[in-house]
């Protein structure tokens, strides 16, 4: 980059570690004053923050050296000024009877709250709010200091398959006022039993006409939950996880304005992508997805690894993973959990596979284990990590990010076609193998394919195509694949109608910015096998 930095030399910086490159940070800027005197870390709770007797997983987690930072003190503003925004909602582990709410102000705010209720004219139930200020310094001459406040609320001991409705405020901005009333908003917990319903999913996203235009669509899909696969607003706009990295703290508060339409009412399920790694923050470079997301901390450690966890509704069990931390491509974080995370996985799908009732489990995470684009194409990290894990658990779905394009494969046991999956057709994932979803042209800039685009009403099928991986080491090894079945170069996401009953189906369908369908296809399972 061009920019002039004030962080690490260049002869420094290569090959450097994203804990390298947090502890380098640290240091020399602590030493320059650029951290202001008596900053406390964050995670300062205003009060319980709670319904029920449960914590959240940030406030539970013990202080670490200096990673959230709380606000200098600004100009004092009448709270009746200060609108909250970017309200973004977050299953907890058990989606039937718990709900994180989190949201953002301009300003430090006194005693920020939430109320809920069951009718939106009887919010009676206050909960305080939780404060994650988090301060970044001028990480580049040509930006400023940022500081920004973030509030969170866990909600625990909820009915399922209610719907609730909620407002968020704080001294002098009181959602159950009637000035206030446009604001409140609702969310509706997983419910007792399985029941048709609708996710959906996407990554790579930022701010942009087009990334808005996926939301409005996604919303009229009325889906139960979504998942974002990692790259989320893009701050750090380089994303290779080195010291010279671009990043703008400031481009948080846009996505957060952007995508509030739906994550007011949707819980919005992020994982982490290269893009995501802020090495200011903390060793890992997710301090700052600590801060602004509170997840469901039942994976690895919901500090260092917040974006793996996973949840189960109705008779679906969906895991997020971390990629960047296998990744052969990016190695900025590459076995930064020594190892934990792939133990975790091993260990929790043996047993999602043995929890009655579940049929299906979906998988997502950043980089992608099959894809052919000339940007990123597939990571042989991922699969030497993970895919003998989805065999021998006998995953559904994966869906993954990265390549800023939409493209699915066949269906594929080991690195083979199982069997070939037109547009429109159905595999068996217990026999045929599973199904690999490249779903990252959520809003960024495309990328192309070698190979001629096909889809729905524009099927070229070609029975090979030349792509590479990434092996150890970060080179690039030349492959010939034929299992890219479908590929389109354009805006996209996926919906998928789950259907519960003695004949469980996914139907997973890729619509495009436009609202045309460009693919889909079913996967069923021959019974309810248990790996």
């Amino acid at each position: 980059m061009d920019t002039p930095r004030v962080g690490i030399p260049d002869h420094l910086a290569s090959r450097m570690t994203m804990a390298e490159q947090h502890e380098y940070l640290r240091t020399k800027l602590t030493r320059r004053g650029m951290l202001r005197a008596g900053a406390l870390t964050a995670g300062t709770v205003a009060g319980a923050g709670l319904l029920g007797s449960g914590t959240s997983a940030y406030a539970a987690a013990p202080a670490l050296s200096p990673t959230l930072l709380t606000s200098a003190a600004t100009t004092k503003v009448d709270g009746k000024h200060v609108a909250p925004f970017g309200r973004h909602l977050a299953f907890g582990a058990d989606p039937k009877t718990q709900m994180r709410v989190s949201w953002q102000v301009p300003f430090a705010v006194k005693r920020p709250f939430l109320r809920v209720g069951l009718k939106p004219w009887d919010l009676s139930h206050r909960i305080d709010a939780e404060v994650r200020d988090l301060h970044t310094p001028a990480l580049s001459k040509k930006l400023p200091a940022v500081d920004q406040v973030y509030l969170h609320a866990a909600l625990d001991n909820l009915r399922p398959g209610q719907t609730y409705y909620y407002g968020v405020g704080h001294d002098g901005f009181d959602p159950a006022d009637p000035a206030h009333f446009s604001t409140i908003g609702t969310f509706t917990t997983a419910p007792a039993r399985a029941e048709k319903f609708v996710f959906t999913a996407f990554g790579d996203q930022g701010v942009s006409y087009h990334a808005l235009a996926n939301d409005q669509l996604i919303l009229g899909q009325n889906p139960s939950f979504h998942l974002h696969a990692g790259d989320i607003c893009y701050a750090d706009d380089d994303g290779e996880g080195k010291p010279t990295d671009h990043y703008d703290a400031r481009a948080w508060d846009q996505f957060l304005a952007q995508t509030e339409s739906v994550a007011k009412s949707v819980p919005w399920m992020v994982t982490t992508g290269n893009h995501d790694m802020e090495a200011w923050y903390s060793p890992d470079g997710y301090g700052g997805q600590n801060a602004r997301w509170t997840l469901p901390g039942n994976g690895v450690d919901p500090r260092n690894s917040p974006g793996v966890y996973s949840f189960v509704y109705g008779n679906v069990g969906v895991v997020a993973l971390d990629a960047n931390d296998v990744s052969y491509e990016i190695t900025a974080n590459t076995g930064y959990t020594g190892g934990k995370q792939t133990r975790w996985l091993d260990r929790r799908l043996g047993e999602l596979r043995k929890q009655p009732g579940l049929d299906f489990i979906v998988i997502f995470f950043h980089h992608c284990a099959f894809s052919t684009t000339n940007g990123h194409a597939s990571d042989g990290g991922v699969r030497d990590a993970w895919l003998p894990l989805f065999e021998k658990h006998k995953v559904d779905l994966v869906i993954n990010g990265h390549n800023h394009v939409y493209e699915r494969t066949d269906a594929i046991r080991g690195t083979e076609v199982g069997r070939k999956l037109p547009i429109g057709g159905s595999v068996d994932s217990t026999r045929d193998g599973i199904v690999y979803v490249t779903a990252g042209a959520a809003g960024k800039s495309l990328y192309d394919f070698p190979a001629s685009d096909s889809y729905e009403g524009h099927v070229k099928d070609q029975e090979s195509v030349p792509t590479y991986h990434w092996v150890k080491g970060g080179d690039r090894h030349k492959e010939t694949v034929e299992w890219s079945r479908v590929r389109y170069t354009g805006y996209s996401f996926l919906a998928v109608e789950v259907q519960p009953g003695p004949r469980p189906r996914m139907r997973v369908t890729a619509l495009a910015e436009s609202g045309e369908r460009i693919d889909h296809f079913d996967v069923t399972r021959s019974g309810t096998a248990k790996g």
